[in-house]
């Protein structure tokens, strides 16, 4: 069968045939003078692997400047009495045969991995935490899940404690909430019958003890640090000690414009009144679970958990129930809140909750 063009369409087919000066067929499309086409991948910035490792460093002050890391991993190995500075958020953060170093570490998206360290000082916030083969690692910690030790010995555990000014940022940029902290609650992977391979550091511990603030001659001078517990981005909690008291209290705020600032501003007001902060926790709440977790009350509160994660809060000492009742109404009213009824019911109030955020964050 016989093609059929007009004298116009084969015209134009020859021409397009037409060999070109340099013996090349002429194409319509002219694909040899068109750009390659361009994916997102090809217009990321080039990562250098080298920007992100810090090795071999002895006797000396590294780390990284805020705005430096922006989320990547980061890689230290092989030093040696050093103080390192990592004052940016990040994706991951291993820790290999380091000796003798105070370590500080911005808040890692996922997980800090230590192995084959000894006489270490750390300060870390992270989502999981893990150890292997380490002896002597003293660490301040904000921990969102279980932290983990594996064929360690001699390891320490405190609450966080720490400020900078980019902290409350870099904690939001890594997914992490200043108020699921479970430091004290370690496995053990490894237990040797009759030895104790971890323990808590004294309740009275303060990082400036373990870690040195920069110093005025280093690259980090210029970041202001502050390591008193009172300005620590993360709530200092008392975790896993023995409680002083029989008499605990759950107060539980509502999502709202200024649920974190509320919180800490009841932690002050508490604490001011000689009472303790035992645990707290930053969770959702599904309809389904209202009443098993606020009994008699579920009905008024169901509204309120659609809003978004409740902040709970479980404080300690004699008379803390009415203690909290009397804030409630004098620095939170017209806020709804959460506040056991009374000291008789105030047990069961903080078993429910912290039973059902555990269940839900899978400790």
């Amino acid at each position: 069968m016989g093609s059929c063009f007009s004298k116009k369409s084969k015209r134009k087919f020859e021409k397009e045939l037409t060999p070109t000066s340099n013996g090349a067929q002429n194409t319509t499309n002219n694909n040899a003078e068109e750009e390659p086409k361009q994916y997102s991948w090809d217009k990321r910035d080039k990562v250098d692997p080298n920007d992100y490792i810090l090795k071999g460093a002895k006797d000396t002050t590294i780390g990284r400047l805020p705005g430096t890391l922006n989320g990547q991993q980061l890689v230290i190995q092989d030093c040696e009495n050093c103080n390192i500075y990592i004052f940016d958020h990040s994706a991951t953060i291993s820790i290999d045969d380091c000796t003798n170093c105070r370590v500080v570490l911005g808040p890692v998206k996922g997980s800090v991995f230590i192995r084959d360290c000894k006489d270490m000082k750390c300060v870390v916030a992270c989502q999981q935490f893990r150890t292997r083969d380490c002896k002597k690692v003293d660490v301040f910690l904000s921990c969102a899940t279980q932290p983990i030790i594996e064929s360690s010995t001699g390891m320490k555990f405190g609450c966080f404690q720490y400020y900078y000014p980019d902290l409350a940022f870099h904690f939001k940029d890594a997914g992490l909430s200043i108020f699921n902290n479970n430091w004290s609650n370690v496995h053990d992977f490894t237990p040797v019958s009759g030895e104790t391979n971890w323990s808590l550091l004294p309740a009275d511990a303060a990082v400036l003890e373990y870690v040195p603030v920069p110093d005025s001659e280093s690259q980090f001078k210029s970041v202001r640090v502050l390591t008193d517990a009172s300005r620590s981005i993360v709530p200092l909690t008392r975790g896993g000690r023995r409680k002083e008291s029989d008499e605990s209290c759950l107060f539980v705020f509502f999502s709202g414009d200024y649920t974190t600032a509320n919180a800490r501003k009841l932690i002050d007001e508490a604490t001011g009144k000689g009472f303790v902060l035992i645990q707290t926790k930053e969770v959702s709440v599904r309809p389904e679970d209202v009443k098993r977790i606020f009994q008699s009350d579920a009905e008024d509160l169901t509204e309120l958990i659609t809003k978004g994660p409740v902040v709970a809060l479980e404080l300690n000492g004699d008379g803390v129930v009415e203690a909290c009742h009397n804030i409630a109404e004098e620095v939170f009213n017209g806020t709804r809140v959460f506040v056991s009824e009374s000291k008789n019911t105030s047990t069961v109030d903080v078993d429910n909750f912290f039973n059902f955020a555990d269940m839900q964050m899978g400790l």
